[in-house]
This record gives C-alpha cells, structure tokens and sequence, in this order.
C-alpha cells in the first residue's frame, strides 16, 4: 500500500514509492536486512512487567510499593530471572488496563478490626 507523505516545509506531496520499491530499497541496504529466526532467538525479551512499569513511569522501587509486590519479584521479572505465574499475570494485566482503579481499591482496602 503506498502512501503519500507530505513534508513540513512545503506542504507538497512527495512522490509516493510503490511498495515493492520500497522494499527493494530497504533490501538493498546493508544495514537494514530482515531479521531471521535465528537472529530472533538470540535477541533478549523486554518483560512485560518492565514495560509495563516503563509506560507508567515508576522506577522498581516505586512500582513494587504501588502494587504491593515484592520490589525482589519485579526485578527477578525484569531481568528474566523468573516469569510471572499466571495469577501474577493477570494483576499485570489490570495495572497495565487501569493503574489508578487498582490504586484506589488497593487504599480502600478495610484496617483490621483491634
């Protein structure tokens, strides 16, 4: 699918590069070849968690005492030490969908009775 790309500084229409053109040109150079399989396994996984955390914008510290859990477990997590189970998954999966939802249930949770 080719589309046209208008730059900032005439507000004209490039001419637009055909799709089999474009890859041709990104074929030909050197340093921009498709990754093979092999180079995919030799490539490291960003955890979920760290991206997760990144996109939030707390450090380690700050996002473990968030979300009560164990700063040791978030960096095991992001240093792929150790893969999140299934039930940490899915609390992963809530802070990432509504961090300040979870927050506020996590602070309304009731003071034991003395």
């Amino acid at each position: 699918m080719s589309k046209t790309i208008t730059t900032n500084k005439t507000s004209r229409p490039m001419r637009p590069m055909p799709d089999d053109e474009v890859m041709a040109a990104a074929l030909s150079d050197p340093d921009a070849q498709p990754l093979t399989a092999e180079d995919l396994k030799r490539m490291r996984h960003t955890p979920r968690a760290k991206l997760i955390r990144r996109a939030l914008g707390f450090t380690q510290e700050e996002f473990a005492a968030r979300f009560e859990i164990p700063l040791g477990t978030v960096r095991d997590w992001e240093q792929g030490v150790a893969e999140p189970d299934q039930a940490a998954r899915a609390y992963l999966r809530v802070i990432a969908s509504d961090p300040d939802a979870l927050r506020k249930a996590l602070q309304a949770r009731p003071k034991p009775a003395r």
